[in-house]
């Protein structure tokens, strides 16, 4: 399972510019990984863990900007595409996270 984090966030002001580094900071220190400069990934091994993360998530919501919090399926991630200047690039690497059953 996947969690996918996809934020616009003010930067117009110094205390904006602080609330959204704050904002990165919390998702890096939660083991999200960054995707593309907005759009921040998390693998998690059950469903269950991955309301863990999305609460956390919600907990240090930014008082302003647009937040989306998003699951896949690793399935469903495994079916993505990747295009950089478009040509088919590769894709990100799925997970550097050792999982123990």
């Amino acid at each position: 399972m996947w969690v996918f984090v996809f934020f616009d966030l003010p930067t117009e002001t110094k205390t904006d510019r602080k609330q959204a580094a704050l904002f990165r900071k919390c998702l890096l220190k939660d083991g999200f990984t960054m995707m593309q400069f907005s759009i921040y990934k998390r693998h998690c091994p059950s469903y269950e863990n991955a309301l863990v993360h999305t609460k956390r998530v919600k907990f240090f919501l930014p008082p302003k900007g647009e937040v989306i919090i998003y699951t896949l399926t690793d399935k469903q991630f495994g079916d993505m595409e990747f295009f950089r200047a478009g040509a088919i690039a590769t894709a990100p690497p799925a997970s550097q996270q050792l999982e123990m059953f």
